[in-house]
């Protein structure tokens, strides 16, 4: 091959490693590309830092939506006053590069305490799909910050504390489950014009969000509703299965479905944690027990599954270790973490876990013991919202703020 010919060819190849490896480092939607809570692109330091390096700190407003990276932009989802607000930030510094608002609903009773958005965006396609506490889906172009629909199917109508259900893009769809107790539906909508495709007219929705899953040759879109947790063909949105899920006293089904192959492991409900097989005999789909762990399970947080290990913050704040293959515990922390709120991810390797005390800690994922490798503060405030990682740098969104930081 020529040396021209041939320094093409490496460049070409370089590129699109380049481009391979920013790609691998977003975070679009709720819990990274694949919903699983797992980062690509970063590696565990040898010794891990006393402190992180802050980078820049701007204040946007308050909500514990997870922002969304995409390439070099940030997409940020609060409140500001009485409006919900997106905001478009360059990840390199984060200034602002637009902004859209509208009227929100004001959030009253046990939830007002929280007044910002709890969905976090989706970002595909070239859109920024959003859902406001009061259940109004938009979307956005992600370049200009104009909208592209906005709907609102139930106006007014939410569940106890409000609509926390974050957005899911599929198949050219964006399937998001509105409404309340009373009234409600999971719905598909075209992304790119907003016309509906398909509801189901079920349960109200809970505090999780729906992921997708393929069993039995069928593409399905599984959601934790306020009573069951429910399997919905992703092509006409009919119902395939469901499993009851009560939620004991204090618990709100606030645990987004886990899925590996058929297998599907749910918690939250302050019942434990329990792993069921979607499996299709003849025309129908049934769920089939596994394993149930009584003992641990989480609140409001979702675990991560590495290596056929479970990794979670319990529902008492206890940083937990389950084999996956029988639901037996493996470890248990002994040291409490706040309150059961908080953030898992599998990082390579290390595990992250951010609690709502705004402490990054991680910790090896293996199943022999606890190993913790760092205790980082990264917030004097309250962190609901998951931490983005993104190669060697963490954004972190506390209760009215979003901060870069760096490992370096």
């Amino acid at each position: 091959m020529p040396n021209a010919k041939r320094s093409v060819v490496l460049a070409a190849c370089l590129i699109l490693v380049c481009a391979a490896s920013a790609l691998a480092q977003d975070w679009p939607q709720w819990r990274g590309p694949a919903r699983d809570g797992k980062v690509a692109g970063f590696t565990a330091p040898k010794a891990w830092p006393k402190e992180l390096t802050k980078k820049w700190s701007v204040p946007v407003g308050a909500g514990d939506a997870t922002p969304a990276l995409v390439g070099e932009k940030v997409y940020v989802f609060t409140r500001q006053g009485a409006d919900e607000v997106t905001l478009c930030l360059n990840a390199a510094d984060g200034k602002e590069v637009w902004k859209d608002k509208y009227a929100a609903q004001a959030v009253t009773g046990a939830a007002r305490r929280h007044p910002g958005p709890r969905s976090s965006p989706a970002v595909a396609d070239g859109k920024v799909v959003t859902c406001g506490v009061g259940g109004v889906l938009s979307c956005l172009d992600a370049k200009k910050g104009t909208v592209v629909w906005r709907k609102d199917p139930f106006p007014k109508v939410v569940p106890r504390f409000f609509a926390a259900m974050s957005p899911i893009i599929a198949d050219g769809m964006v399937i998001a489950h509105l409404g309340g107790s009373d009234k409600a539906a999971v719905i598909a909508y075209a992304l790119a014009d907003g016309k509906e495709k398909w509801r189901w007219a079920g349960d109200g929705p809970a505090y999780a969000s729906p992921v997708l899953m393929t069993a039995g040759g069928a593409k399905q879109i599984v959601v934790q509703t306020e009573k069951h947790v429910v399997g919905l063909s992703l092509a006409d949105g009919k119902r395939l299965w469901q499993v009851a899920t009560p939620a004991g006293r204090r618990f709100y089904n606030s645990a987004t479905p886990i899925v590996s192959g058929d297998t599907l492991i749910y918690t939250g409900q302050g019942q434990g944690t329990k792993a069921v097989k979607i499996e299709k005999k003849g025309d129908a789909f049934a769920a089939k027990d596994l394993w149930t762990n009584a003992d641990l399970g989480t609140g409001f947080n979702t675990p991560v599954l590495k290596n056929g290990l479970l990794f979670g913050l319990s529902n008492r704040g206890r940083l937990f270790c389950i084999n996956a293959k029988d639901g037996k515990a493996a470890w248990t922390d002994t040291a409490a973490h706040g309150r059961g709120f908080g953030a898992v991810l599998d990082a390579g390797d290390a595990i992250l876990a951010l609690p709502s005390t705004g402490e990054l800690i991680a910790f090896k994922p293996t199943a022999d013991k606890y190993d913790q490798l760092a205790n980082i503060k990264v917030a004097e405030k309250a962190t609901y919202a998951h931490p983005v990682v993104a190669g060697e740098k963490i954004f972190v969104k506390d209760q009215d703020s979003l901060t870069c930081w760096t490992m370096k």
